[in-house]
């Protein structure tokens, strides 16, 4: 595989500097280019960060002494410099859209973090292992934007996560109802314990469009393309509670579902145990080997325990039993900032560089 010359833009924050960790020696992406608000501009990463590093890893050295470009004025030096940038700012939506449209038209391609795009129809919303198919759309909206390779892809909510893949390999059983309660960690909050002390020893039951993200996000994910527009899907039936729980990283899902066609316990262990997508079979460099790991113990998964399962890019389950409200109820697990943001984005990445996508 070639390698690529990248951008992160938002680089500052908690995403940003996850990435900056991902990407140090990544064998395909080579970070040149990082951007934060005009505040950062100027600085070192290093010294723009300063304090506020979050990771529990160093800062990688050569990213750190990149000099941050202002992310919004300086667009079109960034899009000279990269053949792509990934996109994790903290702006308005509307300012999201509109800076991400302004990458794509400098002949940029963006994957974002970001959920302002989440629902462009011809914008694909991609889990890789998922529905890999929806990166077909770019050629759709690269027709609408008006350019020759510049796009936007982006990765879904962090929430949904830690139950979409347990339920993916089930829709062959006609998935009816799904409730799902999410107990989410802090870092999907962009804190730490130390940034936000009175979360120690707390739950707080609102997170807010958190909810709606994660009933609607999965009827995009599991859409067909029709045309130049993905056309969500209908069913299942999805209702949710999302708390922010006094976590460091890892998002936790109290899943229960009934379906059209009952499978056996059995079968629903054979379909998670045997799934595996296009990241396995390209052998993706962030891919994990086995993307669902169920565990026998009754008090597991668990979120300090098992959230870096293969990297923090695998989805761990536990718990399944029958239910006597719905067919079958059990528990999930994710790395919010891994799988769930940063990693899955550079996953996206790595799926669209394999298929072409950031080829000049």
């Amino acid at each position: 595989m070639k390698t690529f010359n990248v951008g992160i833009i938002g680089a500052t924050g908690m995403v940003g500097q996850r990435f900056a960790l991902l990407l140090d020696k990544h064998p395909w992406f080579n970070v040149v280019a990082v951007a934060a608000s005009p505040r950062s501009a100027g600085k070192k990463l290093k010294d723009a960060i300063g304090s506020r590093w979050a990771m529990t890893e160093p800062m990688p050295e050569k990213i750190g002494d990149l000099t941050v470009m202002d992310a919004t004025a300086d667009v079109e030096k960034i899009a000279s410099m990269v053949d792509f940038v990934f996109c994790a700012v903290d702006m308005k939506k509307e300012e999201i859209r509109a800076l991400e449209e302004r990458y794509a038209k400098a002949e940029c391609p963006v994957v974002s973090n970001n959920s302002a795009h989440r629902g462009t129809s011809d914008v694909p919303m991609v889990v890789p292992e998922l529905n890999p198919e929806h990166i077909e759309i770019i050629e759709a909206q690269k027709k609408r934007l008006g350019t020759k390779r510049g796009f936007i892809a982006v990765k879904s909510n962090c929430s949904l996560q830690s139950y979409v893949p347990a339920l993916h390999p089930l829709r062959k059983y006609g998935l009816k109802n799904v409730l799902a309660c999410t107990y989410q960690a802090i870092s999907g909050a962009g804190k730490t314990f130390e940034t936000w002390p009175e979360m120690a020893d707390n739950v707080i039951p609102y997170i807010g469009g958190e909810e709606e993200k994660s009933e609607l996000e999965p009827m995009k994910i599991w859409g067909k393309i029709n045309g130049d527009v993905i056309e969500n899907a209908t069913t299942p039936n999805i209702t949710t509670q999302c708390l922010r729980v006094a976590v460091s990283d890892g998002h936790t899902a109290a899943v229960f579902v009934s379906f059209d066609k009952k499978p056996s316990k059995e079968e629903i262990l054979d379909a998670w145990k045997n799934f595996s997508g296009v990241p396995q079979e390209l052998e993706l460099p962030s891919a994990p080997k086995q993307f669902l790991h169920y565990f026998e113990e009754d008090d597991r998964p668990q979120a300090k325990l098992d959230r870096m399962l293969e990297k923090g890019m695998a989805v761990s389950i536990g718990r399944l039993r029958e239910d006597s409200q719905y067919d079958y109820k059990f528990v999930c697990l994710s790395h919010n900032t891994l799988r769930g943001a940063a990693g899955g984005a550079v996953l996206m990445a790595e799926l669209l560089a394999a298929k072409g996508y950031f080829d000049r």
